[in-house]
Order: C-alpha cells, then sequence, then structure tokens
C-alpha cells in the first residue's frame, strides 16, 4: 500500500505522515527533505541563483549526505523552495522517489505533488492543511524551540510566499489531487489530526467513503 500525503508548509503532513507510517509498520519518506538537501548543498556553493548548479547538485544528491537536522533551518526550507521550482531538480530526484514507493510493505510518502506526480496510483492519498496563520504560528514555535530569534511577520510573510511558489510553479504544482481527501488540521492537535488520517485510511481499507 502506498499512502501519499501532501499539503504546505507547516500543516503537519511530515509529522501525520510518520506516526502513520510507525502505525502500520511502513517506511516513511519525507520527500522535502530531498529538496532540503539539494538546497543545502546548492546554498553551501553560494550559487542558490543559479539553476545550472542546483541541478548538478540534484543529479549527484546521496540521500545521507546530511543529517536530518542539519535541514530544519529556516534558510535550507528558503533554498528548497527555490530549487524545487526547477523542472530538472524536480525530474533528479523522481526515481528515487519512484523506487521508495514501492517499498514492502508499503509507504508512507509525504510532499507537494505525491498524490498527483510521484504516485498518483496511491491506495490512499490525504491533503492536509490549515490556514497561514495557524501554519506561521507553528513554524514560529518550532524555530524558538531551536533558539533562533524569530521576526513573527517575516515567518508569516514567508509561507504565504512558499504557497505561492509551490501552487504556481510551472511542473508539479502544489494542489489537491482529485481523489484525495482533505485534512484541514487548523483547529487539531497532532494527536486527533493523526487519528483523523488513520481513520481515512481505514475507511479506504474498508472499502468505504472517507467521511
Amino acid at each position: 500500500m502506498i499512502i501519499a500525503i501532501d499539503g504546505p508548509a507547516a500543516s503537519g503532513k511530515g509529522t501525520i505522515a510518520k506516526r502513520l507510517a510507525a502505525h502500520y509498520g511502513f517506511r516513511h519518506l519525507d520527500s522535502g527533505l530531498l529538496y532540503r538537501g539539494v538546497g543545502l548543498a546548492v546554498l553551501q556553493t553560494g550559487k542558490l541563483d543559479d539553476p545550472a548548479a542546483a541541478i548538478a547538485a540534484a543529479r549527484s544528491y546521496d540521500p545521507a549526505r546530511y543529517p536530518e537536522d542539519d535541514l530544519k533551518s529556516d534558510d535550507v526550507a528558503k533554498a528548497a523552495s527555490i530549487v524545487a521550482a526547477i523542472p530538472a531538480v524536480r525530474e533528479a530526484l523522481i526515481a528515487l522517489q519512484h523506487d521508495f514507493a514501492r517499498s514492502k510493505p508499503g509507504a508512507v510518502i509525504d510532499g507537494r505533488d505525491i498524490g498527483t506526480v510521484i504516485a498518483p496510483h496511491a491506495e490512499v492519498k490525504i491533503f492536509v492543511t490549515a490556514t497561514a496563520e495557524e501554519r506561521a504560528r507553528r513554524r514560529i514555535l518550532e524555530l524558538r524551540g531551536r533558539g533562533e530569534t524569530v521576526d513573527d511577520a517575516a515567518v508569516l510573510a514567508d509561507i504565504k510566499a512558499r504557497d505561492e511558489r509551490d501552487m504556481n510553479r510551472p511542473v508539479a504544482p502544489l494542489r489537491q489531487a482529485d481523489d484525495a481527501v482533505l485534512l484541514d488540521t487548523t483547529h487539531l492537535a497532532i494527536s486527533p489530526a493523526v487519528q483523523a488520517a488513520i481513520d481515512i485510511v481505514e475507511a479506504v481499507r474498508a472499502g468505504r467513503r472517507p467521511a
């Protein structure tokens, strides 16, 4: 079984995906970390505005190159959003994601184009969202928890700018797949959000239409 989870930044999709994978004993892939890794690699070259540098980094990228903690900064997140808009970068990372989707006994993959591009045949598709203001609040708490200085207005502006880039990029834009179930987490803590996702999976496995 493949569970595809898409949604914008800080919607909760990554945490939901990890917990779903643990619940069902499936492998989990955060596709955003692939783009963050390429973004960090390009940042380290000082050529973030050079598409050729991003393409070269993507084509030679090893997912084990960086510890996950190195990929969590806001600067890396911004770089990931920029390189992810380059078609050739996305092409270079698609094969890795396709291979992962074939994992046994199942795979949970989260990102922005999983249900529409990477695994359009996924048995379960969930689109996780929340208001920009709530997502900014979550990101602010995360950044402050890591000891970073945060400008609240700048975080909200960045969330909105990333949404704009992700939804309007020419290749694999962020959108809800026609057969994906919408899960709005604006007013949900993580535990009920995870349970709502489990309920969606169970409904699909039972041949029922998710509520």
